[in-house]
């Protein structure tokens, strides 16, 4: 994925979406630790690059103001606003165009490294430094990793050629099936962003079968989270470190902190006060967390243990040495019995929760029942009486499985612990204050009553 560091416009793109807009220059330039020029280049920069995928995608049209990205398209997340910087940013300019050539070469047939590199040679700009053999081994490998390309079954000298059987393979009715296949995994998984590019190199191959139809457009999606998809900038490169037993190096902001980013200056004179703090880990788990669309990375780091970072605040991250395989298999088992009871990734004492929840009204579907036992882990489930039913489990702490037994409302009583059955009322009562009439002495009519 990305082979380029883009940490601020990641932070930008997140806050313009959590806040659709809500903020002036000077806040958003505050809250990003940048100075309000950089903030206007980083601004024109995001919508040349908006404009120019805009362009490839529907023809040239109208320059739209960043905030209309977020505040007026809710319901389109089918084409995800906030992806086209994977699509722009991912690779360094210089990388793009000897792809290019690459690509457009092997169209014909197989050919060998060597051969390659005389293409790319003829063909390149000659603004651009011509490559050597090792920097077209290095593509030639990155595109066999990412499935563009493979190798054909032949000894040495190997050739390459296309990958693309999708298109020479299929009919074209089976290529709608795997469109939307791949376009219902794409929204609705994680991770999704490679399931949106594969996404949109299907659909320009079906609209040289239907060139005037539009048949990849049968469903809409909608999703809360659109930050996600940016946190996917770090999910790879994590993965690669725990696959190779690498350490990490990165500067955190936590969500606590007023700013989400600090520019990075090279004239000391100018330089300011980082908002973040840097961290060297051992990364030995990604976790997803479905219910806030958040991406948490656990490591290893010496004397603090175990640690947990939201990876919505890693910037600037760096891959160092490596570790054996033997040491990072140890705290993996490790982390894995610390972990045993966690709802996600908390590490407080274990407790036992006990709720009792109340089936719907007779002739529903029990969508309580099924939605206990689909999303409530390793807990166990006791029928109690004909209207309810009683639900145990024993967690690390009461934070984080909170939220999903608040989320099912009249429909779940906790019984224990007692102080977390406090909490909830306490929180319930909180929010009956929130809806109550703010004069007391007013009184509604018959006809004024609200249904």
């Amino acid at each position: 994925m990305a082979k380029e560091s883009f940490d601020k416009e990641i932070q930008f793109l997140r806050m313009l979406s959590l806040t659709s807009g809500a903020y002036n220059r000077k806040q958003y330039a505050e809250r990003l630790g940048i100075s309000v020029h950089t903030f206007d280049k980083t601004t024109r920069r995001l919508k040349e690059i908006m404009q120019s995928v805009a362009d490839q995608r529907h023809g040239s049209e109208q320059s739209k103001e960043m905030t209309d990205l977020v505040r007026f398209q809710y319901g389109e997340s089918a084409e995800p606003l906030l992806l086209f910087l994977f699509r722009a940013k991912s690779m360094k300019e210089t990388e793009v165009q000897r792809l290019s050539v690459i690509l457009h070469t092997l169209q014909g047939s197989a050919l060998t490294a060597m051969e390659l590199l005389d293409a790319c040679c003829a063909d390149l700009p000659e603004e651009l430094a011509l490559p050597d053999e090792k920097t077209i081994r290095t593509d030639l490998k990155y595109l066999e990793e990412v499935g563009v390309i493979r190798k054909e079954p032949s000894g040495r000298p190997y050739r390459y050629i296309l990958q693309q059987d999708v298109l020479t393979k299929l009919t074209a009715q089976e290529q709608l099936e795997l469109y939307d296949f791949v376009d219902i995994m794409a929204n609705t998984q994680v991770p999704s962003v490679q399931g949106y590019l594969l996404r949109d190199s299907l659909k320009k191959a079906i609209a040289a079968s239907y060139p005037e139809q539009e048949v990849t457009e049968p469903f809409i999606y909608k999703y809360h989270y659109y930050s996600r998809i940016l946190d996917e900038a770090h999910l790879y490169t994590l993965l690669s470190a725990i696959r190779q037993c690498k350490r990490v190096q990165f500067v955190y902001f936590s969500p606590k902190k007023p700013s989400s980013y600090s520019s990075q200056n090279t004239n000391p004179r100018f330089e300011r006060e980082a908002g973040g703090h840097s961290n060297q880990i051992l990364p030995l788990e990604v976790v997803y967390d479905h219910q806030y669309g958040r991406w948490y990375v656990i490591g290893y780091q010496g004397r603090r243990g175990f640690v947990k970072f939201r990876m919505e605040g890693i910037t600037q991250m760096e891959e160092l040495d490596a570790v054996s395989a033997e040491y990072m298999h140890d705290l993996k088992q490790q982390w894995a019995e610390v972990s045993r009871f966690s709802w996600l990734v908390d590490t407080a004492k274990t407790i036992t929760v006990q709720a009792r929840f109340f089936h719907p009204e007779s002739g529903q579907r029990n969508f309580i029942l099924d939605r206990v036992r689909l999303q409530g882990q390793w807990g166990t489930i006791t029928p109690e009486t004909e209207h309810t039913f009683l639900y145990e489990i024993r967690v690390n702490g009461t934070t984080e499985i909170k939220p999903w037994l608040r989320s099912f409302g009249s429909s779940c009583e906790v019984i224990a612990p007692h102080r977390l059955r406090q909490e909830m009322i306490k929180e319930w009562k909180e929010i009956s204050h929130y809806y109550e009439s703010v004069r007391e002495d007013v009184q509604l009519s018959d006809h004024d009553e609200i249904e």
